[in-house]
């Protein structure tokens, strides 16, 4: 079936032709919003209980903490078990968390404890999903259309999911909205299970690894840490000018109304980029923008030197999401580069790594910001990011392609 799928035209809409894509996608979406309504009525039944402005925060920030162990200590979960398995298991142990968050009884540490245990299994559910996409769509064009809509759902359910999440706490108590969590992904195993085919393993279960092997399986070849360091190091220079907003806004006198708008701007360029290249570009074309449109990617945060006015900053965040398009290319090299048996972990690291690191690239952008003026920390960011993706695009070029292939990036894409 995916070889027949990989060369079907029609783009997104030849995607979702695949039945079991469909049930996928629709896991995806009640899963991603899920979190997000949990992600808001936690922190205002936090914050209701306890009055505390920390411990509400402590409550959003434990939705990124546990992150970086689980995907480390769990990656390996990815290859020796049925994906299918893994999936519904995943979602069955978020449902149990959010149902117990439900329980009038529940004390303020159970609470963050059984949000710690949602985020902990997150990137184990997300690496295993996205090496099963290969597996449902094959590992060529249908793969990175896939990989690319359920980017897009992400992105899309945390502009719209936060105002969900706003309108159901204007009619129901937080731990109500919260049962809806449970009740989505409760949904979401469902769809997994019945709408999804089960496969075998890719790795024996009886091979076991330590989660540092596992880190040198992934990481050991020299082009395939190349191209992971190509998908986490931008986010964490891209992510300034998001979390610098709020006190940029304020120097510069912008308004609540225009704030609002230059938070939506960076996610709306995202969106927009990957669906003109999506719909609008073949592989090959794709993959020929990779380098160029990383490159250049983060220099309209140059503009920031200038500490423009809210038109200026639009059009900046509005052309660093456009540019995000290159991720598309980059999916298709960074499938053909990772051997099947090591696909699963590989997402999982790979999930890992992008949610850990943007989570420190904002720490680090407030950190600047306490000693430099907001403008100058996000177009230092914009040039010094500028450099370490030309460094990786450069190591890239060197390392050449997997197993001896001829050193020509557009080949693997072109398939």
């Amino acid at each position: 079936m995916s070889t027949t799928v990989n060369e079907a035209p029609g783009g997104y809409r030849g995607v979702f032709r695949v039945r079991e894509f469909r049930s996928v996608f629709a896991a995806h979406l009640l899963s991603v919003l899920g979190v997000v309504v949990a992600e808001i009525s936690l922190t205002v039944l936090v914050f209701r209980t306890t009055g505390s402005p920390l411990m509400s925060a402590l409550t959003f920030a434990l939705g990124f903490l546990p992150y970086a162990l689980g995907g480390t200590l769990l990656a390996g979960i990815a290859d020796r078990h049925p994906a299918r398995r893994v999936l519904v298991g995943c979602d069955l142990v978020c449902a149990a968390c959010a149902a117990a968050m439900v329980w009038p009884g529940t004390p303020v540490a159970g609470l963050l404890a059984l949000r710690c245990a949602m985020a902990f299994v997150a990137p184990l559910f997300q690496g295993t999903r996205n090496a099963s996409l290969a597996d449902v769509l094959g590992p060529g064009d249908a793969f990175v259309l896939g990989r690319s809509l359920m980017r897009m759902v992400a992105q899309s359910a945390q502009l719209i999911g936060f105002g969900l999440g706003g309108l159901l706490l204007t009619v129901l108590a937080p731990r109500a909205a919260v049962a809806l969590t449970a009740a989505g992904f409760l949904c979401s195993a469902l769809l997994l299970r019945f709408g999804t085919r089960s496969r075998p393993a890719r790795a024996a279960a009886t091979v076991r690894t330590s989660p540092l092997a596992g880190l040198r399986a992934v990481l050991g070849d020299r082009r395939l840490r190349a191209l992971t360091l190509l998908f986490w190091l931008p986010p964490v220079f891209v992510i300034a000018p998001e979390a610098l907003l709020v006190p940029y806004a304020d120097g510069i006198g912008a308004g609540t109304a225009a704030l609002g708008v230059m938070m939506c701007a960076l996610p709306v360029g995202t969106i927009a980029g990957e669906l003109w290249a999506g719909s609008a570009l073949g592989p090959r074309a794709r993959s020929r923008l990779v380098a160029p449109l990383a490159a250049a990617g983060l220099l309209p945060l140059l503009a920031y030197a200038f500490r423009p006015g809210v038109p200026v900053v639009l059009g900046a965040l509005l052309l660093a999401g456009l540019a995000h398009a290159y991720t598309l290319g980059l999916d298709q090299w960074y499938v053909d580069a990772v051997p099947d048996a090591l696909r699963g972990r590989a997402m999982t690291l790979l999930s890992t790594g992008l949610m850990t690191l943007q989570g420190v690239g904002m720490a680090l952008a407030g950190l600047a910001a306490e000693f430099l003026p907001v403008h100058v920390v996000v177009a230092g960011a914009g040039g010094l990011g500028t450099g370490v993706v030309l460094l990786l695009l450069a190591e890239l070029r060197s390392a050449g392609p997997r197993d001896g292939r001829p050193k020509n990036e557009t080949g693997p894409a072109a398939k």
